[in-house]
C-alpha cells in the first residue's frame, strides 16, 4: 500500500502549481516576481497543504515563515489572522521594541500584552490606516533581519473585517524587499471586498493567481490508490470529484472496509453528510470526557491554553482531563499547536464537531469561557466573541459587555463594532422601557457602519431612526439628521442632505442651540459640494451668532471656518480672510481634546487657507488635524486633510510626499465612501503624477479618467474639479481638443462651473488649447478674462496665471520680448506665498522666451533657477521639458540667409526638425497640437523649396555652419 504520512494525503498532481511557487520563492524581491499569491478553490482541494508545502520550501530557501489560520467561529476578533501568524516571529525581534504601539493589537492580538511595545498594545490608537502601515514596517524589518519573510494566511474566506482590510492594504501597497504574502481560501466563500481585491492584483501583475482545481485522475489512483482494481479506484476518484479531502476520508473508508458511494451521493459543495459522518465517528467512538475535552477546544478557538481548557473543564477531575486529552492526541484529533495552543487536527475538524454540540452545551461553554477570561481581568473586547456565542435570550450584562467591546473596536474594526450592536440590538426587547437605550445604539452603530466604509447601510439605519422618533426624542433625532446628512454627502446626495437638514431646522419646536449650531454646519457643508454656498451665506452667519451667543467655542470655529472655506471658494478673497484670521486664532487656542470634537473645522480651515495661497498656514492646521483625526479613529475626515496635505505639498515644489498623501487618501477615501470623494482624491492625485511622473507617462492621464468615471453626471464641485484635471493631463498628452472639450464640459459655456477662485488658472489652459488648435481669437478672450477675474480676486498665484496666459498670446504673436516679461512677473508672484512648483513652471517659460529675445545669460540664468526648483522638488516632468529647452550657448548675430522669410515659430519648428524631433515630440515641447505643427512645416516646405525633412535639415545645417566663424 503508498506510503502516506499518517496525518495528511500526500501532495500528488499539484508540480505545476508547484512549480511557479518555486518561481516566486527563488526570485522574492525582484520587482518582476508578485509580492502576493492566492491559493483558491473549494473546500478539500488540498490549499492548505499546498501550503504547508511552499511553507516547508520557502523555509529551506532560508526565509522565515509566519502561518496564520484563520478560524470560522473567530471572524468577528480583529486581526485573530495575523496576529496566529505573528505567533511564529522571532520572539527575541518581538521583545527588542521592534513592533511599534501602532501594530501591537495585529501582532500579538486584541488586549495581550506586549514587552516590545511602548504602552499598550490594545485596541487604543484610532487610524486604523496608520495602524497597517506600521504591520507593513513589521515585515519590512522583519525581512531585513532575517533575509526574507513568507507571510502565510489559511482559510481566508474566515478572516474577520479588520484582517481583511489590512490585507487590501497590503496587496494594493506591497511591503517591498524579500516579502511575500501566501493565502489559501475557498473561492466561493470569500468576501466579495478581497475576492475583488485580489482579482485586480492579478490583473496588474502585482497577485499570482493559484486556483486549485480536481486532481488528475491517472496520477491520484497511481500514487494513492494502485492497490485497488482500476474501476474501483475510478469509482473513489468519481465519488470523491478529484477532491483530496473527500478522496482521503472515502479512500480510508474503503480501506476499512468501508463499500465505495456513488458520485451521486457526494455533493459539490459543502460536506456530504456522508462524508462528514465518516470525520465525526472519530469523535463519537470517544469517551465522555474524551469528547469534553475535544468540544471544549473546539469552542476554546484562539483561546485553548491548557490553563482555560481546565477552567472550562471544572465538571472532570485533573487526572481525567489529562487522560481525556492524551486519548485525543493519539487519535490525532487533538494537537499542540506551536504557540503551546491546542487545535483540532483540521479546521474542518473543528467546524464539524463545533455544529454538532448541543445548543445548550455549546452556549454553556461560551459562558463558562467568558466567565473565566473575566476573572483572568481580560477586556470587553476580548471576551466578547464568547459573549455572544453564549446567549440565549437577551441579557442585559453580556449585553453592557458587547456594547463595550463595539466601543473599543470602533476605531480600529468597525466592521466588528457594528456586528456586535447588531448582537445587542436584535436580542433587546422592543419595549418602551428599553426605547432610548435602542435608539443610542442604533446611532452607535449606524457610525460604526459608516467608518468602516458601510454609508449606504448606515444611510438607511438612520433613515429608520429618524423616522421612528418621537416628539421627545429631538436630541437623538437632531444627532441621527446630522450624521445621515454626512453620509448622504458622502452618497453623492449633497441636495437631499440639505433637504433632510432644512427640515430639521424648521421643526416646531425647532433644535436646542447645540443642535441647531451642529445642523446649521452640516447644512453649511453640504452647501458647499453642491456649489451653492451664497444659498446658505445668511444661515451660516446665523448659526455664527448662535454659536457666540451661547458660548460655543467649537461652533463659532466651525461657522467661521465653513465661511472662510465657502468665501475663498466664490473668490471672495478679502471676506474669507477676515474670516480664516478669525477662525486660526481661535482654532490655536483651543487644546486637542477640544478641537477632537469638531475635527472637520479644521478641514475647513486647512482648505480654506490653501485657496487663499496661505500655505505654510494650512500645512500647520492640516498636520495638527491629521494627528487628532488618526488618534480619535475619524477616519471620514482623513481623505479631506491628506489631499489638502498634497495639495500644498504639491504647490510647494514637494512632489514625493505630495504624491505619499495623496495615495493614502485615495486608500482611505475606496475603503470609506468612493463616488465624489474618490473622484477628489484621485483629481489631485491625477495632477501630481502628471507632474511627478516623466514626460510622455500615461499613469496621470489613466488616473484623471477614472476620477471623472468615479464622479459620473454630477455636477458638483469635485466632478467640475475632476473635469479640469482631465483637461490638464489631457493638453500635456498632446491633445488639445481633447483638453478644452474636458474643461468646457466641466464650467459650461460660460464657465460659471469652474472654481471662481481658481478660473484665471483654468482659463490659462483654456488660452493653451484655443492657441493650439489655431483659435487666437478665443485665446485672446480668455485671456482678457483670466485678467480680470485675477484682478477681482486679488490673489498672487491667479494674477500669475493671467500673466502666463498673456504670455502665451505674445508669444503666439512673435512677441518674445513681452512673453519673456509677462512670464517673470508671474513667477515673481509665486515668490511670496512659496509656490515653488508654477514658479519653476514659469520660469522655464520665460527662459525659452529670453532664448528667443537673444539674451542668452538671462535665458540661463532663468532655466538654472527653474532646474533647481524641479529638481529639488522632484518635479520630473519639469526637469525633462527643462532638458528639451535648455538655452544654447550665446553666438553672434547670424549673416541673413533664405531662412529669413519664415516666421518666429517657423523658424523653431525648422530648428527642431533639424534636431531630429519628430511631429509629436516638437507638439508637446511647443504646447502644440500635431496638426499645427504639420501645418507650419507644410509652410516652411513651400517657402524654402525644399521636398523633405531630411532636405530641410540639410539646410539649417548649412545654415548654421555659415554663421561659424
Amino acid at each position: 500500500m503508498p506510503e502516506t504520512d499518517g496525518t495528511a494525503i500526500r501532495l500528488v498532481g499539484r508540480a505545476g502549481e508547484l512549480a511557479r511557487l518555486d518561481e516566486v520563492i527563488a526570485g522574492l524581491g525582484r520587482a518582476d516576481v508578485p509580492a502576493v499569491v492566492d491559493i483558491s478553490g473549494d473546500a478539500g482541494l488540498g490549499k492548505s497543504r499546498l501550503l504547508g508545502e511552499v511553507c516547508a520550501r520557502a523555509r529551506r530557501a532560508g526565509l522565515v515563515v509566519l502561518r496564520g489560520t484563520a478560524t470560522e467561529f473567530e471572524r468577528y476578533t480583529p486581526f485573530q489572522v495575523f496576529t496566529d501568524a505573528f505567533a511564529d516571529a522571532d520572539p527575541a525581534f518581538l521583545a527588542s521594541g521592534g513592533v511599534p504601539e501602532a501594530a501591537g493589537a495585529v501582532v500579538f492580538g486584541v488586549g495581550a500584552g506586549a514587552a516590545g511595545v511602548a504602552g499598550s498594545a490594545g485596541m487604543r490608537g484610532g487610524d486604523r490606516f496608520g495602524r497597517y502601515r506600521a504591520v507593513a514596517e513589521v515585515l519590512g524589518a522583519l525581512a531585513g533581519r532575517h533575509g526574507g519573510v513568507m507571510v502565510a494566511l489559511d482559510d481566508l474566506h474566515w478572516a474577520d473585517p479588520a484582517s481583511l482590510e489590512l490585507l487590501d492594504q497590503l496587496i494594493r501597497h506591497p511591503v517591498g524587499g524579500r516579502v511575500v504574502l501566501v493565502v489559501a481560501r475557498r473561492e466561493r466563500q470569500t468576501p466579495y471586498a478581497p475576492a475583488a481585491a485580489l482579482a485586480r492584483g492579478v490583473d496588474r501583475g502585482a497577485v499570482l493567481g493559484v486556483r486549485l482545481g480536481p486532481l488528475p485522475e491517472r496520477e491520484w489512483i497511481e500514487a494513492l490508490a494502485a492497490d485497488l482494481p482500476l474501476e474501483e479506484a475510478r469509482g473513489l476518484y468519481a465519488a470523491g470529484e478529484g477532491n483530496p479531502l473527500y478522496l482521503r476520508c472515502l479512500l480510508d473508508a474503503r480501506r476499512q472496509g468501508g463499500a465505495v458511494p456513488a458520485a451521486r451521493e457526494v455533493a459539490v459543495s459543502g460536506v456530504p453528510e456522508g462524508l462528514a459522518a465518516l470525520l465525526l465517528e472519530e469523535v463519537g467512538a470517544l469517551s465522555t470526557v474524551e469528547r469534553g475535552v475535544v468540544e471544549a477546544v473546539a469552542v476554546l478557538g484562539d483561546h485553548a491554553t491548557s490553563g482555560l481548557l481546565r477552567a472550562v473543564s471544572a465538571d472532570s477531575s485533573a487526572e481525567e482531563l489529562d487522560a481525556g486529552t492524551g486519548a485525543a492526541v493519539r487519535r490525532d484529533l487533538l494537537r499542540m499547536g506551536a504557540d503551546g495552543r491546542w487545535v483540532l487536527r483540521h479546521p474542518l475538524v473543528r467546524a464539524l464537531v463545533y455544529e454538532n454540540i448541543p445548543a445548550l452545551r455549546r452556549a454553556a461553554l461560551h459562558r463558562a469561557v467568558a466567565e473565566e477570561l473575566t476573572r483572568r481581568g481580560a477586556g470587553a473586547a476580548e471576551r466578547a466573541h464568547h459573549v455572544e456565542r453564549s446567549l440565549t435570550g437577551w441579557d442585559p450584562v453580556a449585553a453592557e459587555v458587547l456594547t463595550e467591546a463595539a466601543a473599543q473596536c470602533a476605531p480600529t474594526a468597525p466592521a466588528t463594532a457594528a456586528h456586535l450592536l447588531e448582537v445587542v440590538l436584535r436580542l433587546m426587547p422592543d419595549t418602551p422601557a428599553h426605547a432610548g437605550r435602542r435608539g443610542e445604539l442604533t446611532l452607535a452603530r449606524a457610525r460604526a457602519l459608516a467608518v468602516g466604509g458601510s454609508l449606504r447601510e448606515s444611510r438607511d439605519l438612520l433613515h429608520t431612526l429618524i423616522s421612528g422618533c418621537g416628539p421627545h426624542e429631538a436630541v437623538l433625532r437632531g444627532d441621527a439628521t446630522a450624521l445621515c446628512a454626512l453620509m448622504e454627502r458622502y452618497l453623492g446626495h449633497s441636495p437631499e442632505a440639505s433637504a433632510l437638514l432644512r427640515r430639521e431646522l424648521t421643526r416646531d419646536p425647532g433644535p436646542g442651540p447645540r443642535q441647531a449650531v451642529s445642523l446649521g454646519l452640516a447644512l453649511g457643508t453640504a452647501a458647499l459640494n453642491t456649489v451653492s454656498y451664497p444659498a446658505v451665506r445668511d444661515d451660516i452667519q446665523r448659526t455664527l451668532a448662535l454659536a457666540r451667543s451661547h458660548h460655543d467655542p467649537m461652533g463659532e470655529l466651525g461657522a467661521l471656518a465653513l465661511a472662510a472655506l465657502g468665501e475663498a471658494y466664490e473668490g471672495e478673497t478679502a471676506t474669507a480672510t477676515r474670516s480664516a484670521d478669525s477662525a486660526a486664532a481661535l482654532a490655536d487656542g483651543l487644546t486637542d481634546p477640544d478641537l477632537t470634537e469638531l475635527s472637520e473645522a479644521l478641514v475647513w480651515l486647512a482648505w480654506a487657507e490653501a485657496l487663499l495661497e496661505r500655505y505654510a498656514d494650512a500645512e500647520r492646521h492640516t498636520d495638527r488635524a491629521l494627528d487628532l483625526a488618526r488618534r480619535a479613529g475619524q477616519v471620514h475626515v482623513l481623505p479631506h486633510l491628506l489631499t489638502a496635505r498634497a495639495f500644498v505639498h504639491l504647490t510647494t515644489c514637494r512632489l514625493p510626499t505630495a504624491l505619499a498623501a495623496a495615495e493614502e487618501a485615495e486608500t482611505v477615501a475606496r475603503a470609506v465612501a468612493g463616488g465624489d470623494l474618490l473622484a477628489f482624491t484621485l483629481s489631485f492625485k491625477a495632477l501630481i503624477l502628471l507632474l511627478h511622473r516623466p514626460l510622455g507617462d500615461t499613469q496621470a492621464l489613466c488616473t484623471a479618467e477614472e476620477a471623472v468615471a468615479a464622479a459620473g453626471p454630477s455636477r458638483h464641485w469635485w466632478a467640475s474639479l475632476a473635469g479640469c484635471v482631465l483637461g490638464h493631463t489631457a493638453l500635456v498628452s498632446g491633445d488639445p481638443h481633447r483638453a478644452q472639450d474636458a474643461i468646457l464640459r466641466a464650467g459650461g459655456p460660460e464657465l460659471l462651473g469652474l472654481q471662481p477662485s481658481t478660473r484665471p488658472g483654468q482659463l490659462d489652459t483654456l488660452v493653451a488649447t484655443a492657441l493650439a488648435t489655431g483659435d487666437p481669437d478665443q485665446a485672446e478672450r480668455w485671456a482678457a478674462q483670466a485678467t480680470a477675474e485675477a484682478d477681482r480676486i486679488d490673489l498672487d498665484g491667479q494674477r500669475a496665471a493671467a500673466l502666463r496666459a498673456r504670455a502665451a498670446l505674445a508669444q503666439h504673436h512673435g512677441d518674445p520680448h513681452t512673453a519673456a516679461r509677462l512670464l517673470q512677473d508671474a513667477a515673481r508672484a509665486y515668490a511670496p506665498s512659496g509656490a515653488g512648483l508654477w514658479q519653476a513652471y514659469s520660469l522655464l517659460l520665460a527662459s525659452t522666451q529670453a532664448q528667443a529675445t537673444g539674451d542668452h545669460p538671462r535665458a540661463v540664468a532663468l532655466w538654472e533657477h527653474a532646474q533647481r526648483l524641479a529638481e529639488t522638488g522632484g518635479a520630473r516632468l519639469l526637469t525633462d521639458l527643462a532638458a528639451l529647452v535648455r538655452p544654447r550657448t550665446e553666438e553672434p548675430p547670424p549673416a541673413p540667409t533664405e531662412l529669413d522669410q519664415l516666421t518666429a515659430r517657423e523658424r523653431q519648428i525648422a530648428e527642431l526638425v533639424a534636431e531630429g524631433l519628430g511631429n509629436q515630440a516638437i507638439a508637446t515641447k511647443l504646447f502644440l497640437s500635431r496638426r499645427t505643427v504639420e501645418t507650419h512645416l507644410s509652410a516652411i516646405y513651400r517657402k524654402t523649396s525644399v521636398p523633405s525633412r531630411s532636405a530641410l535639415a540639410g539646410l539649417m545645417t548649412r545654415a548654421t555652419l555659415d554663421r561659424s566663424p
